[in-house]
C-alpha cells in the first residue's frame, strides 16, 4: 500500500485537496479529527490531561474545554509540552492503526492528512511527501479573507509556522494551489492517476504476502531518507 503524507501551510488549500480525495474514494487518515476523537470523555488521553492541568479544564458534560486549555498552555512553554506529550502519541498510535486497517481491507492507496507532517518528524514514515502550495503573498490574502482578520493578525499566525517554502523543501510532489478550483481539480485527478500507477501490482502482492509488504515498506523509508541527507549535503 502506498502511504501518502499530505501537508500544507494555513490557507494552502490542504483541506479542499483532502476532500477531493475523498471524492476519488482514497481513504484519508485526518490527524486533526483523530486529535478531537482522541481526547473524548473516557479517553485515557483525557484522563492525562485532567491529571496535569486539573477538572477545571473540563465542562460541565465532562468534555475538554479546549478554550480553557489553550489559555493555560498559550504563553507557557513547558506546558505545552506536557501536553504534547500526552496527545501527540496517542494521535500517533491511531493513526498507525487506522492505516493498518486500510491495508487489511486491500487499500491500495492511503493519505495522511498532517499539518504538522514536517514538524513533526512523521515524513520520515510516509512512502511519499505531498505539499500543497501556494505563494506566501497569496497565503496571506487567503487567510485574511477567511477569518476575516487585518494583515497584523493574518502575518502573525503565518510567521508562527514554518514556511510553505520550507515545506516544499521536503515534498516528492507539490499541488500548486495558486490557480483556479477547476486546476486545482486537475491537478488532484492527476495525481490520483499517477498514485494508482505508482502503486501498481505490488500492493496486492504485500497485501496477500505480509512480509513483502514489510520489506518493501522498509526498503522505501531507507531510500527517502538517504535522498533526503543528499539533498542537505548539497
Amino acid at each position: 500500500m502506498l502511504v501518502i503524507g499530505l501537508t500544507g501551510g494555513i490557507a494552502t488549500g490542504k483541506s479542499t485537496v483532502s476532500s477531493l480525495l475523498r471524492s476519488h474514494q482514497i481513504p484519508i487518515v485526518d490527524a486533526d479529527i483523530i486529535a478531537r476523537e482522541v481526547v473524548q470523555p473516557g479517553t485515557p488521553a483525557l484522563a492525562d490531561i485532567v491529571k496535569v492541568f486539573g477538572p477545571e479544564v473540563l465542562l460541565p458534560d465532562g468534555s475538554l474545554d479546549r478554550k480553557k486549555l489553550g489559555s493555560i498552555i498559550f504563553n507557557d512553554g513547558a506546558k505545552r509540552k506536557k501536553l504534547n506529550g500526552i496527545v501527540h502519541p496517542a494521535v500517533r498510535r491511531e493513526m498507525v492503526w487506522q492505516v493498518v486497517r486500510h491495508w487489511i481491507r486491500g487499500e491500495r492507496i492511503c493519505v495522511l492528512d498532517v499539518p504538522l507532517l514536517i514538524e513533526g518528524g512523521l515524513w520520515k514514515w510516509v512512502g511519499k511527501v505531498v505539499v500543497v502550495y501556494c505563494s506566501a503573498d497569496l497565503q496571506l490574502q487567503r487567510l485574511m479573507q477567511r477569518d476575516s482578520s487585518d494583515v497584523e493578525d493574518a502575518r502573525s499566525r503565518l510567521d508562527s509556522q514554518l514556511p510553505i517554502t520550507e515545506k516544499v523543501a521536503y515534498a516528492d510532489q507539490v499541488i500548486d494551489n495558486s490557480g483556479s478550483k477547476q486546476e486545482l481539480e486537475e491537478q488532484v485527478e492527476a495525481s490520483v492517476k499517477r498514485w494508482v500507477k505508482e502503486a501498481g501490482w505490488a500492493w496486492r502482492l504485500s497485501w496477500l504476502f505480509p512480509p513483502y509488504g514489510l520489506a518493501a515498506a522498509a526498503w522505501s523509508l531507507f531510500w527517502r531518507r538517504m535522498r533526503k541527507s543528499n539533498k542537505k549535503l548539497r
